[in-house]
């Protein structure tokens, strides 16, 4: 599923919304600036939305005498600095994000510099370059869901037959160019005919997994059910959980892997019951700089999000609140490997096989 990239228009559009005008730019990125949860979720959380803050950015603005390719500094195209930062800062615990930034702002620095460079021709290399990342991404996606695919019927269903599996959060196309990573490969199973069901976490306190995920699953017209978080222990014990796969913000050199919180405690249940456990991710996930999960950012969020319903209070006042982001799964507990677009491999196998194409 595609759920539809409108170049001309924002990045990311989604089906029955009415969110199309170029004066919706700057209230996203302050909606990201004041919550860290990008609105749209996709539009602004990977690889795409710099191509539409180039092309649409608020104030105009000509080429810089010196562009800056910092991570925090301003495009030569006149996006402000805060912007382009908050797209990076947004999601600390995320590598792609950043990692995507500073190769659009590279492309923007290097077209600046040539002779004769032009407003228009920066912005069109950017927008290129945006373009060939979310082309790039759609082919990894489809790779990743192939290669992963393959790899857990052989593990958990060797003999034949159809599998059942349980995801976290969302990795579809709502949250990546358009296919999904861990979402991707319940789809090529479902495409092979090798899926019997797929349970998704409602995926407290956001509920990205009752929102989204469930929506992509019904849309996809994927046999799915929702549950609430802490079910899924009983889903394994009890409702035939062949596997379970789930997304990854940064995964470190050792194969310790962030990712939403509430992923570590389904590796440990996963693992208490024989399940084999899988991290999806595409390769510019990989923080090779890192040796352990320990040196991850782990970003919080506000309390507001455990204490409050739909704005309602409903927590008493007073009560502390610690509310995490993303927790760290051991790579001992990702029992069944990493899925990458370069193939599926074991936490310990990761550096040698990524080393020489992730920096």
């Amino acid at each position: 599923m595609q759920l539809g990239v409108e170049h001309t228009d924002v990045a990311v559009h989604y089906p029955g919304t009415p969110w199309t005008g170029h004066e919706k730019v700057p209230s996203t990125l302050l909606l990201l600036k004041e919550t860290g949860e990008p609105a749209g979720h996709a539009a602004l959380r990977g690889r795409v939305p710099a191509e539409f803050l180039v092309r649409v950015s608020p104030g105009g603005g000509g080429l810089a005498a010196a562009p800056d390719p910092g991570l925090c500094s301003p495009f030569v195209l006149g996006i402000p600095s805060w912007s382009r930062c908050f797209l990076v800062t947004a999601r600390p615990t995320a590598v792609n994000m950043a990692r995507a930034a500073r190769d659009l702002a590279d492309a923007a620095a290097r077209e600046a510099e040539r002779e004769g460079a032009t407003e228009e021709a920066v912005r069109e290399r950017v927008i290129r370059c945006a373009e060939d990342m979310l082309e790039k991404d759609l082919r990894d996606n489809r790779s990743i869901g192939d290669l992963g695919a393959r790899h857990l019927l052989e593990r958990a269903a060797p003999g034949g037959g159809k599998v059942t599996v349980l995801t976290h959060c969302n990795t579809g196309a709502l949250a990546t160019a358009g296919y999904g990573t861990a979402l991707g490969v319940i789809r090529s199973l479902h495409s092979l005919g090798r899926l019997e069901h797929a349970f998704c976490t409602e995926t407290r306190p956001y509920n990205q997994g009752a929102r989204l995920t469930a929506f992509e699953l019904v849309y996809e017209q994927i046999p799915g059910t929702l549950i609430a978080d802490s079910m899924a222990a009983a889903a394994m014990a009890h409702r035939g959980v062949s596997a379970v796969v789930v997304g990854a913000d940064r995964v470190v050199a050792n194969g310790d892997t962030a990712n939403k919180v509430g992923t570590y405690q389904l590796a440990i249940a996963a693992k208490h019951h024989g399940i084999p456990f899988y991290v999806a991710a595409p390769s510019s996930s990989c923080d090779l700089r890192l040796e352990t999960g320990r040196e991850i950012v782990i970003e919080e969020r506000p309390g507001r999000e455990l204490t409050d319903v739909g704005g309602v209070r409903i927590a008493a006042p007073g009560i502390g609140v610690w509310n995490p982001a993303f927790d760290v799964t051991p790579h001992d507990l990702i029992t069944g490997g990493i899925i990458t677009e370069l193939g599926v491999f074991a936490p310990e196998e990761l550096r040698a096989a990524l080393s020489a194409t992730v920096s």
